[in-house]
């Protein structure tokens, strides 16, 4: 089977599927219907986090208790009711029982990694991603369906004061919720200049209004995401979520696009593919398409991708009102258009390319006469303490913020700072801190 097939039986339409297995038998009024799996994306990528359970009545979300539902291979952490089968409509009494799980299981995570196929040549993985600028590396993550089968196992309250006795019929999922994931649109650009095909996400705001102007956010993925399946880089981490969850939308409405792409964008030669220019006219013919704010474009990327936003500023020094770097670095022969921009650097001290090439590239920008902010943060840091070390940085007043995480403290307890675990790792952090997005909304031309 070849590896394309594999992924597409893996995905309809871009989303995780379930399929199959026996339902509760429906023997009377009030036992379940039917079954939704819920997925939320984390920094290390997607889990399936809670099953809904649609009930043909309305059922006392007060009076339910965890002990009632059994999910196989699962933790059951809580329960509550709701109007619909996404958490966010919790409600006092409802059709749906939103059976929460622990992100922590050990199977919740849905991303898996393939085996190495082949002579065992392929270039390995590092800051930059494999190969060359241009090239196809081999894609070697895959998702897993987001199924699983759930018991009422013991009884549930109706609102009306029936109790919904316990059944032995396992109900599995049938559909999957992506939170966030879903609100993103899947599209292609077929680039006139360039001749170049690019897949793509791109999350409209919910309350978009053409009479009034909104600004977009580029996200560009790590070499890690490369795929040809175009929502990959939603299920990877926050790079792209962050900024279209309800919470920042609700502060900060806007565009996010986030291109998936098929190739390597950019290379630790500083060399980047014909993907740059193809990216650069998405954002025009999108910004021709809706009323975004031209004023108030900002690219951000991780490892690969902030490389490719760094090799955009450089090249097109006047798109950008800010950019949000993370993980990366280039030649710092070639940075100096970059000393008139605004930037938010953000890298690991454990990561072993990045880390030295963003030293050299700050050096060079501030002996083109850039003010430069500098600090140390802890990657272990509450919200509060970002909160407060951000406030100190921020008072300076600097267009060129560098911020490296100390030695140590993006490495998660008990995994090793060996190989590329400092490089990957800072974004997983990196896109938490909502300081920083904050600040990059402040930003304009």
């Amino acid at each position: 089977m070849l590896r394309r097939d594999f992924l597409m039986m893996t995905t309809t339409g871009g989303a995780l599927v379930a399929i199959g297995a026996p339902a509760f038998s429906q023997n009377g009024a009030g036992f379940a219907k039917t079954a939704t799996a819920i997925t939320n994306v984390f920094g290390d990528g997607v889990r399936l986090t809670a099953v809904a359970v649609e009930y043909d009545r309305r059922l006392k979300g007060s009076e339910l208790s965890p002990a009632s539902f059994t999910v196989e291979d699962r933790i059951v952490t809580g329960v509550f009711t709701s109007t619909t089968a996404n958490p966010a409509d919790r409600t006092d009494s409802g059709r749906f029982v939103m059976i929460q799980l622990s992100s922590e299981d050990a199977n919740a995570a849905l991303a898996e990694k393939l085996q190495p196929q082949g002579d065992g040549n392929t270039p390995p993985k590092g800051p930059g991603g494999p190969g060359k600028a241009g090239d196809i590396p081999t894609y070697d993550t895959v998702y897993r369906p987001a199924e699983v089968t759930v018991v009422q196992s013991g009884l549930v309250p109706a609102a009306d004061g029936d109790i919904i006795p316990a059944s032995a019929e396992p109900l599995a999922t049938t559909r999957v919720e992506n939170l966030i994931v879903d609100d993103f649109r899947q599209l292609e650009f077929h680039d006139p200049a360039t001749g170049a095909l690019l897949r793509y996400n791109l999350f409209v705001p919910k309350s978009y209004d053409a009479s009034k102007s909104y600004p977009l956010v580029l996200f560009m993925h790590d070499a890690g995401a490369t795929s040809d399946v175009t929502r990959t880089t939603l299920f990877q981490g926050l790079g792209a979520i962050v900024w279209a969850r309800p919470e920042d939308q609700a502060e900060r409405p806007c565009f996010v696009l986030a291109p998936q792409y098929g190739e390597i964008i950019a290379d630790d030669d500083s060399k980047t593919s014909n993907m740059l220019d193809t990216t650069i006219d998405l954002v025009k013919a999108l910004a021709d398409e809706y009323s975004i704010d031209r004023n108030r474009l900002y690219a951000t990327g991780q490892s690969g991708g902030c490389m490719m936003s760094i090799a955009m500023n450089i090249k097109y020094p006047d798109f950008f009102a800010a950019s949000f770097l993370v993980a990366g670095q280039w030649d710092p022969a070639l940075v100096k258009p970059l000393a008139k921009k605004k930037l938010w650097i953000l890298v690991s001290q454990d990561d072993d390319k990045a880390y030295p090439g963003e030293n050299a590239m700050t050096e060079v920008l501030e002996k083109q006469g850039a003010k430069i902010a500098r600090a140390v943060w802890d990657g272990t840091w509450t919200k509060d303490e970002f909160r407060a070390a951000f406030d100190k940085i921020d008072a300076e007043g600097s267009p060129i913020n560098y911020v490296t995480f100390r030695k140590g403290t993006v490495i998660p307890a008990g995994q090793s700072s060996a190989g590329a675990s400092g490089h990957r790792n800072t974004w997983l952090i990196a896109y938490t801190i909502e300081p920083i997005r904050e600040w990059i909304f402040r930003q304009h031309w």
